[in-house]
């Protein structure tokens, strides 16, 4: 297989198979009770053992000062939005089939970041940019009010 082809299989469909498992395992988490805290304890528990096995499979402990900040700010950004998703679960009810299209807005976010900070502008097919993040919006905005009751009809 073409790299291209497998960059887009492992770094885009599998990813996206195990976010979306993922989010039914962060609502069955909320259902059967645990705080935030200890929630978010034990998947740090999880990604040192993931973060470990591939570093042993891979054989590369590549690292530098700034990549070690890097990822500090991801982790503790990514924690902390986990963290907000656990609690709009458990503490308020939330539904993962509302809250999971709201949270992948994400895309549009990084979007932005990628076209401005590190000039991804240059490379992009504007209409296309558009018509994605029209969609993007749509979507979540169409699911956040699916709900009857809430914000539905």
């Amino acid at each position: 297989m073409k790299h291209p082809i497998l960059a887009l299989l492992l770094g885009g469909l599998l990813p996206a198979i195990l976010f979306g498992v993922s989010g039914v395992m962060q609502k069955a988490c909320a259902r059967t009770g645990i705080g935030t805290g200890p929630y978010l304890a034990i998947t740090g528990l999880a990604v040192l053992t993931v973060g470990g096995l591939l570093t042993v499979v891979e054989h590369d402990v590549t690292v530098s000062r700034k990549s070690a900040v890097y990822t500090l700010l991801f982790g503790a950004l990514w924690a902390t939005g986990v963290g907000c998703i656990a609690i709009a679960l458990r503490r308020y009810g939330g539904q993962i089939s509302q809250l999971v299209p709201l949270y992948n807005m994400n895309t549009l976010v990084a979007v932005f970041i990628g076209l401005v900070v590190l000039s991804e502008w240059r490379d992009v097919h504007w209409g296309r940019l558009l018509v994605a993040s029209v969609l993007i919006v749509t979507g979540g905005v169409l699911a956040a009010t699916s709900s009857k009751g809430v914000l539905g009809p």
